[in-house]
């Protein structure tokens, strides 16, 4: 069950939740959410997610995986916080690394950070679609736990100055 959200009582504030991963436009949600969150005093909180191990049987391969998956969850996570301080952002954001399926961890975040108010994603630009976490959070249709903005992955950082 979903605890209650208490971005706006004593010691809170509203959080934007975004997904990071390799795909252009993950920057574009990037963006909007750290401008939404530093012009409303909100804060940000990113998560990548680690896909789960297939090395299971062979615990020394596993371990190094997950060492190697770490190191470039670290990485990702350093080069988006390199751009919102090269986008003249001071924000801090909340980081978190998880290991499993995306649509698991992204709802366990949900569940325990009461302060996460909005999940902020990008939609593909490409023919493929909206991308695979855009498309789920679409099949769930009213049964998500926050409210979603979905940032178009080709809006300009001006177009979202602008709007954010």
């Amino acid at each position: 069950m979903l605890r209650t959200r208490r971005a706006f009582e004593e010691g809170h504030k509203r959080t934007f939740l975004v997904i990071l991963d390799e795909t252009p436009e993950c920057e574009r949600a990037v963006i909007y959410a750290a401008r939404r969150a530093e012009r409303t005093g909100g804060g940000l909180a990113m998560l990548y997610v680690v896909p789960p191990s297939e090395f299971q049987h062979w615990l020394g391969v596993e371990e190094i995986m997950r060492a190697e998956a770490q190191a470039e969850a670290d990485a990702t996570v350093d080069r988006y916080v390199g751009l919102l301080r090269g986008a003249g952002l001071s924000l801090v954001p909340e980081r978190h690394v998880r290991e499993g399926a995306a649509h698991e961890a992204i709802i366990a975040l949900i569940e325990e950070q009461e302060d996460i108010a909005i999940l902020v994603l990008a939609a593909g630009t490409g023919k493929e679609g909206p991308g695979p976490l855009v498309s789920m959070i679409g099949q769930r249709g009213g049964g998500f736990p926050v409210p979603v903005t979905i940032v178009p992955g080709d809006l300009a950082d001006d177009v979202i100055e602008a709007i954010a």
